[in-house]
């Protein structure tokens, strides 16, 4: 029986993240399911320049974090765009695939790395529960099989992905998911939420591991509370908190995307590995 190697790269650059816990948390509860021998490493990328070598793991989740997603000469930011390109790359021309997850400042990373579209600063930080929509293509995608049409997913940043250049999703055969919410009274393009960047390669803009303890604990934070009071007010604000355990928006939202997608990538590096025998 083969081991199944995860690395989850830490994009927080020394701050501690309630995200971060998640995705372990997540992580662990797939490694303690599992039948198989799941092994966690963990690489902190921008604060100790450390990127796990693709050949070692299969798959890889790779987390939000704050700050500007444009690059400032930092030696991490070279290493992550020759991480992102080797699991790119490899999967091209390899039978035995890797799989890559992107949250929040990592798809932004993404983005702007492959030339996708417009990632910008937002006119005001986002922070809170909001609904998510599918495209036509997020329609199919298995990863949503399960949540309603708009779900709900927990939003944290100051920066958007908008514009995008259809004739480069074209070329590199990637595709929009979901976007945000559409306020036809609100004059603004929607912004990208979620891109399957190849079979093997997924990312949001969201946090898929959020879990209502965690969000109660960001609200708490006087910057959060007071970006979601100014985009949506206090009414807005005090909804949110009450629906934080909905069964039907974050709680959903969690329980399915990450482990769906840690179950797809295991089940094909187990079939790859019974036909490499």
């Amino acid at each position: 029986m083969r081991d199944i190697r995860i690395a989850l790269l830490d994009m927080n650059n020394n701050h501690v993240n309630q995200g971060f816990r998640n995705i372990k948390e997540i992580s662990e509860a797939f490694q303690l399911s599992s039948e198989d021998n799941v092994i966690i490493q963990t690489f902190d990328v921008r604060f100790k320049n450390e990127i796990p070598d693709i050949e070692d793991f299969d798959i890889f989740i790779s987390s939000g974090g704050p700050g500007d997603p444009h690059r400032e000469g930092l030696e991490w930011e070279d290493k992550f765009s020759g991480f992102l390109d080797s699991v790119f790359e490899h999967n091209k021309y390899n039978d035995d695939k890797k799989y890559l997850f992107l949250i929040c400042h990592s798809f932004q990373l993404a983005s702007i790395h492959w030339k996708l579209g417009n990632i910008c600063k937002r006119r005001s930080y986002s922070f809170g529960v909001m609904p998510v929509h599918k495209t036509e293509e997020g329609k199919q995608e298995f990863l949503f099989k399960n949540l309603p049409d708009p779900f709900y997913a927990v939003d944290s940043r100051a920066f958007q992905f908008i514009e995008p250049n259809h004739d480069r999703f074209d070329e590199l055969g990637m595709k929009i998911v979901a976007i945000e919410k559409f306020r036809p009274h609100i004059n603004l393009e929607r912004a990208v939420m979620a891109i399957r960047f190849s079979e093997e390669i997924f990312g949001t803009q969201f946090h898929p591991e959020a879990n209502p303890a965690g969000m109660v604990e960001n609200l708490k934070d006087e910057k959060n509370k007071q970006a979601m009071i100014e985009n949506f007010g206090m009414e807005k604000y005090l909804e949110t908190v009450d629906r934080m355990d909905d069964e039907d928006k974050i709680v959903l939202t969690q329980a399915q995307i990450l482990p769906r997608f840690l179950q797809f990538a295991k089940k094909n590096i187990l079939k790859g590995t019974e036909a490499m025998v």
